[in-house]
């Protein structure tokens, strides 16, 4: 075996005392192998994994046991031989490439570095392999993207520069920790077809750590299912995911989504959207000047009935969310928002300030949209005194706990910080922060998008719910169309800032007319 992990159990030492997070953890991977590590947040998969590397926090965890990599226990190596290691023959590709790369230097500095580091090559060289390996990866136009910051690029971009550094060394093994969370389908599909590729073409082998099943089933050799800190149950992916043996793997498989949303009378419109426009200025140059413009909302109509979802799908960039943020008036647009006979477009900022209590916001990244300073209690609270509800503080604490408690979370977490939450919890209290408010329509960015299959599932039956309750009105967007599937009654189909498809969500996904919808359809199914 490449790796073999032996009874790998990793303390957390916490100001209350030392919580156990990896318990007799056993693991294999061959060479040139594929093995997924499945589980859902805070089963252990990703702590696992940095432990190979020894990449935790040194001083709080303590790992006990035996990680061998071609017969050396890492575990006890010291630092300087880890490095020589890190990076060159073991490299890992993180869950969120805008935070693993570094916002100060240009990506093509990012790849050069290890190659100079770990292979001699000098700068000359490493710049020419650097280009070579953003082309293997399909970036487009290497040679000037050496220059680009991260920022200037996009998910998928991003993504694969963390690949083309990942590969840089051709490494025995990559460590791949969620690498396709929050891609929309069709990059997810090319990522992943890149990985394929590659791996063959360097005979390296993948560990693959994910709470995707769907891609756990397309790719991974062998599976090892992880829960609490414990390897539960580890097999053929096939064997396993048609026969599994314990209760948690078909928890797991049985959380998928799937079904469709029920057909509900489209009667009474809440929204009307008729032309909409946004577009953004390209400036350059000293003093800025104007040469083109962004389309990112180009023409857009279409109508939002009351009580129903509305699901907006399509790639990264084609304007799903700018859309969102255009009906809220976040976004400067032109056209028509006809909101129950109010046209949002024509009212200035402090006229759409008593209409902000019926139009909310759910974020795709409730971490970042949550503030870290303020405790739960008064991030929800805040717009309640806005909007003046609740006669005191008292009242409108009752209301936060109520709010709180509809979400599925307990009254007494209003006292604790965001950090304090798991991201499924993150989640449902930026979404106990929009339902406090009893709005008409809640806007949903990729909601679901970063969290595993079971929370997702949660989450969406807690949206059903909650819309049963109150008839809320939901504009759902999203690039999972199996999460679409079951809560939209509705779908458009997005594409660089047009609706290229609309209609009923059943007549969409079982008969789309456009092939760029079929394309978006087969990704899902591959």
């Amino acid at each position: 075996m490449l790796l073999k992990i032996n009874n790998l159990s990793a303390d957390f030492q916490t100001e209350s005392g030392v919580k156990r997070l990896l318990n007799n953890v056993r693991l294999e991977i061959g060479p040139s192998e594929t093995v997924a590590l499945v589980g859902e947040s805070g089963s252990g998969k990703s702590i696992t994994a940095l432990s190979i590397l020894g990449l935790h926090e040194q001083d709080r965890v303590t790992c006990r046991g035996e990680v061998l990599f071609a017969g050396q226990n890492l575990l006890k190596l010291p630092e300087k031989a880890l490095r020589r290691i890190r990076g060159n023959r073991i490299a890992m590709i993180f869950q969120e490439p805008m935070t693993s790369l570094n916002p100060v230097y240009p990506i093509g500095r990012q790849i050069i570095e290890p190659l100079m580091l770990h292979q001699g090559l000098n700068r000359e060289q490493a710049r020419a392999m650097a280009i070579n390996l953003m082309a293997k990866t399909m970036i487009p136009d290497p040679e000037s993207r050496m220059q680009s910051f991260a920022h200037q690029l996009s998910g998928g971009q991003r993504q694969r520069v963390m690949i083309a550094m990942a590969l840089a060394c051709r490494p025995d093994l990559l460590i791949a920790d969620e690498p396709t969370t929050a891609l929309d389908v069709t990059i997810q599909s090319q990522i992943l077809e890149l990985l394929a590729e590659l791996q063959k073409e360097f005979k390296m082998a993948v560990l693959l750590i994910t709470h995707d099943l769907n891609m756990v089933g397309r790719i991974a050799e062998r599976v090892y299912i992880m829960n609490q800190g414990e390897i539960i149950e580890h097999g053929r992916t096939a064997a396993i995911f048609t026969n599994p043996g314990h209760p948690y793997t078909r928890h797991l498989l049985n959380s998928v989504p799937h079904g469709e949303a029920p057909i509900k009378d489209a009667t009474e419109p809440l929204i009307t959207i008729r032309d909409l426009k946004c577009y953004f200025p390209i400036r350059k140059g000293f003093f800025k000047r104007k040469i083109g413009e962004i389309r990112a909302v180009d023409g857009v109509n279409l109508t939002i009935y009351k009580g129903n979802t509305f699901g907006i799908v399509g790639e990264s960039g084609s304007g799903k969310s700018t859309l969102g943020m255009c009906l809220l008036r976040l976004n400067n647009c032109h056209g028509l928002i006809d909101y129950q006979g109010r046209d949002l477009s024509a009212m200035t900022n402090r006229q759409m300030r008593p209409l902000r209590r019926e139009l909310q916001v759910v974020f795709q990244d409730p971490f970042s949209s949550l503030s870290p300073r303020l405790t739960i209690a008064r991030i929800i609270e805040e717009g309640l005194k806005i909007h003046n509800i609740g006669n005191n503080r008292g009242e409108r604490l009752r209301l936060v706990r109520q709010s709180l408690i509809e979400v599925g979370l307990e009254a007494d977490m209003a006292e604790r910080y965001p950090h304090e939450f798991s991201g499924g919890q993150r989640q449902r209290i930026a979404i106990a922060r929009a339902i406090c408010l009893k709005p008409e329509f809640i806007v949903l960015d990729e909601p679901t998008s970063a969290l595993d299959m079971t929370i997702q599932a949660q989450i969406i039956d807690l949206l059903k719910e909650l819309q049963r309750k109150y008839n809320m009105t939901y504009l759902f967007i999203s690039h999972d169309l199996h999460v679409v599937k079951t809560l939209a009654n509705q779908v458009a189909v997005m594409k660089e800032g047009r609706i290229i498809e609309s209609g009923p969500a059943h007549e969409i996904f079982s008969a789309p007319r456009e092939e760029y919808t079929r394309t978006l359809l087969k990704c899902v199914s591959n």
